[in-house]
């Protein structure tokens, strides 16, 4: 017992000297260290994730459908811009300041499907089949405005028409 209680006033001691030298010992607090650990992560990581509004995701996957092959073209601008204030029902203002922050969140189309699976999966419950089907079809009229359809854009509309193909329909779109 007198050895634990010796080991345990040499550390203390220890840490105090530690201390009292301007160390800071703050980081062998493990709830400080996961808060911050958290708050890095989420600093650091990819953007896409912390999308949560299923309408902002939608706007996403189809500037993303148009981008995943180069960039857009002036038609593809046109049809996204044209869908987004038809669908979403935004003003012209509105649809172009979406298309901006949708081209900025997306940062490399070329990783939007890989992570598709990732990004869908938190929000299954927020997209309805009528939802769904809306994003297909922005997705299909966007790339037709093109008259060209590459397989990366064809992988892209079916992986997520495979995705939302098993949903039962409880109604309501974009509203």
């Amino acid at each position: 017992m007198h050895i634990v209680i010796g080991f345990l006033t040499s550390l203390l001691t220890i840490l105090y000297l530690l201390d009292r030298l301007g160390i800071d010992l703050g980081g062998f607090n493990p709830f400080h260290w996961r808060r911050r650990r958290a708050w890095r992560r989420r600093h650091e990581g990819d953007p896409i994730y912390a999308v949560e509004d299923p309408l902002e995701l939608a706007a996403i996957f189809v500037v993303g459908v148009a981008k995943i092959d180069g960039d857009i073209t002036a038609k593809e601008k046109k049809s996204i811009l044209a869908e987004f204030a038809s669908n979403f029902s935004l003003s012209e203002r509105e649809a172009t300041q979406l298309l901006g922050s949708s081209a900025h969140l997306l940062g490399q189309p070329q990783l939007l499907g890989t992570q598709l699976s990732t990004v869908l999966s938190r929000l299954d419950d927020l997209f309805t089949p009528d939802k769904a089907e809306s994003l297909v079809t922005m997705m299909t009229t966007v790339v037709s405005s093109n008259e060209q359809l590459s397989s990366e854009q064809a992988n892209l509309i079916e992986s997520i028409r495979d995705r939302f193909s098993g949903q039962s329909s409880t109604g309501g779109t974009w509203g």
